[in-house]
């Protein structure tokens, strides 16, 4: 089991007789024991009975019980970060406020062109006017890969479900549905397949090739005769 540090301070008030205790863990940096940056935690201690540590006084080791909450980039995750830099050839952010990010140029999918618009740099769909990429914009993005020293991020925008959050959660339906036109022309289709069709469940022709349809016609009209 990987050593978890947990420090307390005793804050004593002499006037109000009161003591009051404060816990922090070293939270900083990429901890290779958790895999992953520690952003929060909460804790039970197992046992009443503290160890002395050695070398390292005045401080005591105890057994206790945590859950943390780890930040671990892994390849094909979705995060979001905040955009603080674009140019021509990428696009900068900061995730929660300590891990930066940059998507480069072939990352970035075809679909967004780079403009200068009232004089403030920005990425605009061709496809969707309204899905613009600007500084102060919240993106979510591809995780490509993680530099855990410097807790750098490289991502990628090429998937059609990354952007601007702010487009992306009032069209949700067209980035998970694009072909939605095709399902009702192919709904059309079936609709007058069935119509074709002969009660009972007979042949049922197919309106893309004349040629059987012609080729029934003639046949019914043998078995009329």
């Amino acid at each position: 089991m990987p050593e978890f540090f947990l420090y307390f301070i005793l804050l004593f008030d002499r006037g109000k007789k009161k003591h009051e205790q404060k816990t922090w863990v070293k939270t900083k940096g990429f901890n290779e024991n958790f895999d992953g940056v520690v952003l929060a935690y909460e804790f039970n201690i197992l046992d009443k009975n503290a160890k002395i540590l050695i070398g390292i006084h005045p401080f005591f080791g105890v057994r206790l019980k945590a859950k943390l909450l780890l930040f671990s980039p892994k390849p094909d995750m979705l995060l979001e970060g905040k955009v603080v830099k674009l140019s021509q050839g990428s696009i900068h952010l900061i995730v929660l406020g300590f891990s930066s990010a940059t998507i480069i140029d072939e990352d970035i999918r075809e679909e967004f062109l780079f403009k200068t618009k009232h004089e403030e740099e920005v990425f605009i769909s061709k496809f969707h006017k309204r899905h613009v990429i600007k500084i102060g914009n919240m993106l979510r993005f591809l995780v490509k890969s993680f530099d855990e020293e410097i807790l750098h991020i490289s991502g990628s925008l090429v998937p059609p479900h990354t952007g601007s959050i702010w487009w992306l959660d009032r069209h949700s339906k067209e980035v998970s549905q694009p072909d939605r036109g095709n399902k009702s022309r192919e709904a059309e289709e079936e609709t007058i397949l069935q119509a074709n069709g002969t009660v009972g469940g007979t042949e049922v022709f197919s309106i893309n090739n004349d040629h059987k349809i012609k080729k029934s016609k003639r046949k019914r009209i043998r078995e009329e005769s």
